[in-house]
């Protein structure tokens, strides 16, 4: 992780309010989040509990909501979750929880069928990445939707679609490794742009 926890998490405050219109308006994230989507409602009949880790203002967590038992959300910056509470009380859902939590801690140990992150675990080190998947597989949910920055071939270095200064991505042999080496099998891997796309992953 280039900087710290609290440093992102100062970071994500300050721009929380404004973050969906920023990030709404490019097609890779528009993608991306579809697809996540598709993929997680793909494992939920109704009744299952969703983790959603580095929910940030809830994209993808309070589009579950309807088709899910409950959905925990989970983000290390207060503001971005202030966000998502606001839109989950206008939505007027009522099988929601919020709470401050990492990857590698998400501060959680209730029963979970389905882990969720879109554009999240970027921030972390290769390393880290393999710790925090091993963490969450270890909650025991069937399914991780993994969205991201991700390199499916060699990045160019003059149109980034990540910022170098905070943002760590992987290669998606890495990311596939370390849900293999967590018990996953990789059913779906989707390309959205050669830095961009979402890893399904379901238990073994």
């Amino acid at each position: 992780m280039k900087k710290s926890i609290d440093e992102h998490a100062a970071r994500f405050d300050e721009v929380a309010a404004e973050y969906d219109d920023e990030h709404n308006q490019t097609d890779e994230y528009r993608a991306c989040v579809s697809l996540v989507l598709d993929h997680a409602r793909d494992a939920l009949s109704g009744t299952e509990t969703v983790l959603d880790v580095g929910c940030g203002t809830g994209a993808i967590g309070l589009s579950l909501a309807e088709d899910a038992g409950s959905v925990v959300f989970r983000d290390i910056s207060e503001g971005m979750l202030d966000e998502a509470r606001r839109k989950a009380d206008e939505a007027g859902l009522t099988n929601v929880e919020f709470g401050e939590g990492t990857f590698r801690e998400p501060n959680y140990d209730g029963d979970v069928d389905l882990v969720v992150s879109n554009f999240a675990m970027h921030h972390l080190s290769d390393e880290e990445k393999r710790e925090a998947i091993d963490v969450l597989g270890a909650l025991g949910p069937d399914r991780i939707v993994l969205g991201d920055v991700m390199f499916f071939g060699e990045p160019d270095p003059d149109e980034p679609f990540y910022s170098p200064e905070v943002d760590d991505p992987s290669t998606v042999g890495h990311l596939a490794d370390c849900f293999t080496d967590a018990g996953y099998a990789l059913i779906a891997v989707e390309p959205v742009h050669d830095q961009v796309g979402v890893l399904v992953g379901e238990r073994v």
